[in-house]
């Protein structure tokens, strides 16, 4: 096999850049990266013209509103000192690194990909126009330059963009969890009883969340007694059944007892359909019921004071 056919040496690739799409780069002969240094160079030379002017197209196109000038003015600074090593380097560890970092800080005020998207191909339009201008009387020149900037820009503008979908996909993974948990709280009411109240639809993957949560709180409590209220639980099919009576099981194997209240006529012929042994769940109609039943097996005596001889 020739050089020149030879496959690249995956061996030497840097794992971090691995995540990311690849994008074919510029051809690392000595016209290109000659043509890369005088490109840096005019960058580097241009940097205070060239960042305000972006910052101002940014601004025009309505983008990073949630910004202000001063703020989009420091981020413009950073992602063009960025853009610029990039060029300068060919490696975009550091460009990563800080679209990561921009993005944890950006994501949380509101800012939309197509925003960062626009922001990165705004860049490259000024950086272009730049271009056009110095070389405007040698096109030669000024195609030799396109050709040698255009794969280097398009994975810059990749990287940028992929990392901050990344990121935010992380932070709404992390903003759904956050909503199951506060959907399915465990509530300890007195020492050594919890109270599980589940409402709307449960799917399998939230039963298993609901499992897990309660047998923690379980352990967490030295929970004697656990009372499950399914009142607000429309339905549920076999799989969520089965899992209630695994969940039953699961919490007296860590030594807690389970009472479930508000079962539905639907929900009661499913358990029956799919043939729970039904000794083995305690049930009572009512949430208020079944606190006062917990309550007797933890000892406590529930007496009825009239108020009228308080």
């Amino acid at each position: 096999m020739s050089k020149k056919n030879k496959p690249r040496d995956n061996k030497n690739i840097n794992p971090e850049e691995s995540k990311y799409p690849q994008i074919p780069s510029q051809p690392t002969d000595d016209t290109t990266a000659s043509l890369l240094r005088e490109l840096v160079a005019h960058l580097r030379q241009k940097r205070s013209e060239l960042r305000e002017e972006w910052a101002l197209r940014i601004q025009e196109a309505e983008l990073l509103t949630a910004m202000n000038k001063e703020e989009i003015l420091a981020e413009a600074t950073s992602v063009y000192d960025n853009y610029v090593e990039a060029l300068e380097t060919g490696t975009y560890a550091a460009l990563q690194a800080y679209s990561r970092n921009l993005s944890e800080r950006i994501i949380p005020r509101g800012v939309e990909t197509h925003e960062v998207v626009g922001i990165v191909l705004l860049l490259r339009d000024v950086l272009a126009r730049s271009l056009f201008s110095k070389y405007r009387d040698d096109f030669s020149k000024l195609n030799r330059i396109l050709d040698a900037y255009e794969p280097a820009a398009n994975r810059i503008a990749n990287t940028v963009a992929v990392g901050f979908v990344q990121e935010r996909e992380r932070v709404i993974r992390e903003q759904q969890e956050a909503i199951r948990e506060l959907s399915t709280p465990v509530l300890q009411v007195r020492e050594r009883l919890l109270i599980l109240p589940i409402i709307g639809i449960i799917d399998p993957k939230r039963a298993q969340q609901v499992t897990e949560q309660l047998l923690q709180a379980i352990r967490r409590n030295r929970a004697k007694v656990v009372v499950i209220d399914i009142t607000g639980v429309p339905s549920m099919d076999e799989k969520v059944a089965n899992n209630l009576v695994q969940t039953v099981d699961a919490a007296r194997l860590l030594g807690a007892s389970v009472i479930v209240t508000g079962l539905s006529s639907e929900i009661a012929q499913t358990l029956v359909v799919i043939g729970v042994e039904l000794s083995k769940i305690v049930t009572v109609g009512d949430l208020q019921g079944g606190i006062e039943e917990a309550e007797r097996e933890l000892g406590y005596r529930v007496e009825y004071v009239d108020p009228s001889k308080s």
